[in-house]
């Protein structure tokens, strides 16, 4: 089996943000992480190219859906690939094997009875591309503006019964408390199965919205957005897959270790919708993910939004501050399941202090002080010094911390903990004062130990931090010649072990 972890898809009707990359950033730490300590994973994110918005969107610019999606898309290729975001599977809706397993999907409900044929009048929200009933006014009598345009009208569709599946949703979240990180969001979505009262529309008439996946049996039809879009974690792990699809196995991956989504598409996608359709669709109840929740980056405690101009662009912090920098502060300031305020100087203060002067200063002083004083040759010594053996200790307890916290996908406690190594370590420097101890040939023994746990700390440490900064994290175990020693435990530096040159690791960002 494979660990399989997934992101929600990016809708392609805008450009990607900095919540966008938040979440694969975190989705892609996971990955690391789990490739590195724990075993095979795949990794699987993608974009939404189907909707109204879309289509609507396309013929502003006089272009054709595809091309406008495809366009889009590729914007979100890139920045996934300057932020060194490794996915082992890329889920594009308009993928003609998703298509053809979609519709497999449809005619199997079909024929269960799970669908059927109703007209509709009532009201409808193009931005969110749904239905609303009376539960979704304010408590004016209004429709919220988070709805967007609110249009009426009456039109026949296609329904799925997902109020039939209501008491087995709720025994499932209530019996299953691990289905939703972190924990307070699982009461939030018992609440919101509280208040299912009706059906799913999961279709749109061809005449209203062309751009979509046809229905099989109903050919002037198309599936509404969220259904299509739902079915891409199974359809592109290789569920209903055709011979010579060069999908995966499907029994190799399913269920996923984790799918990463934010708050805003909890309640109803994910929460709902989606174990309800597993359901219908015949998946047991060991067979469905577990929802990691987390929340928004608002700017400097605003909320993002187009129309206040105040939308973070994560490509240019990238050419600014570096891809490391970035990734090191989107997870180290956000708690996985709250906000956070996104402040510039808060980043470049975290890549000064943490990276810049507290990491990349050890590095660059182990490394040296082992060449000036002893031509960069570690030699294991025997001298019996508390101080040195506090910090192997330390490091075994950062180590059992830091796989607890990547457990609980604690990614900031995971970097807390490292940063206590980090302080200890540039602490023993300045205690020791090996600069001094070189001067004293009866110290000999003593600044081998000194250079030997230092050299040692610092490749553990490169270890701890290569799922956030993985970039940073090759060029200390290139410079410390350590590119093969990737054991998470003390003591993988043997006696007589040559290490490399210097070189400035993170150079100040002014």
């Amino acid at each position: 089996m494979k660990y399989l972890i997934t992101t929600a898809i990016d809708y392609t009707n805008g450009d990607p943000h900095i919540g966008h990359a938040y979440e694969k950033i975190l989705a892609d730490v996971l990955a690391r992480y789990n490739r590195t300590f724990r075993g095979p994973t795949f990794f699987l994110t993608g974009v939404d190219q189907h909707g109204q918005k879309v289509q609507q969107a396309a013929e502003k610019e006089g272009l054709q859906p595809m091309e406008f999606a495809g366009r889009l898309s590729q914007k979100f290729l890139n920045l996934w690939r300057k932020l060194g975001i490794q996915y082992d599977g890329w889920a594009a809706t308009t993928d003609p094997r998703h298509k053809r397993a979609v519709q497999k999907v449809l005619q199997s409900l079909h024929d269960k009875g799970e669908l059927y044929k109703q007209k509709y009048s009532g009201y409808y929200s193009v931005r969110q591309e749904q239905f609303l009933t009376d539960k979704e006014r304010d408590a004016s009598g209004e429709f919220g503006p988070e709805w967007g345009e609110v249009i009426f009208f009456e039109e026949e569709n296609w329904y799925f019964k997902l109020a039939k599946h209501k008491d087995w949703l709720k025994r499932f979240v209530e019996n299953r408390t691990d289905f939703v990180v972190p924990a307070f969001r699982r009461t939030e979505l018992l609440n919101a199965i509280d208040r299912i009262s009706g059906d799913l529309s999961v279709s749109r008439p061809k005449e209203r919205l062309s751009w979509g996946i046809e229905f099989p049996f109903d050919p002037d039809f198309v599936t509404y957005v969220w259904f299509d879009a739902l079915l891409n974690y199974v359809t592109f792990s290789g569920y209903l897959s055709d011979e010579g699809s060069n999908l995966p196995d499907f029994s190799e991956l399913w269920p996923p270790g984790v799918q990463v989504i934010g708050k805003d598409i909890l309640v109803p996608a994910h929460g709902i919708y989606w174990p309800i359709m597993l359901h219908a669709m015949g998946f047991a109840d060991d067979q469905m993910p577990r929802l990691l929740v987390h929340g928004w980056w608002n700017a400097a405690g605003s909320k993002m939004s187009k129309s206040t101009g105040n939308v973070i662009d994560p490509d240019l912090l990238a050419d600014r501050y570096g891809v490391d920098a970035l990734r090191y502060y989107l997870m180290r300031d956000m708690v996985i399941g709250q906000d956070a305020d996104f402040y510039e100087d808060r980043l470049r203060l975290r890549y000064n202090t943490d990276l810049a002067n507290d990491l990349g200063n050890l590095v660059n002083r182990t490394i040296s002080m082992s060449q000036r004083y002893r031509s960069g040759k570690l030699s294991l010594s025997a001298v019996n010094d508390a101080d040195l053996t506090a910090i192997r200790d330390l490091a075994n307890s950062v180590i059992d911390r830091y796989h607890k916290s990547f457990g609980e996908f604690q990614v900031h406690a995971a970097l807390e903990a490292t940063w206590e190594l980090v302080t200890r370590a540039n602490g023993l420097v300045e205690q020791k004062a090996p600069w001094k101890l070189a001067k004293d040939p009866a110290q000999s023994e003593r600044l081998d130990g000194l250079l030997y746990t230092l050299a040692e700390t610092v490749r553990v440490l490169a270890l701890l931090v290569s799922p956030v900064v993985p970039a940073a994290s090759e060029k200390i175990l290139d410079q410390l010649q350590a590119s093969d020693l990737r054991r998470l435990e003390w003591g993988a530096l043997q006696d007589g072990h040559q290490l490399g040159a210097p070189s400035p690791i993170f150079p100040r960002a002014e």
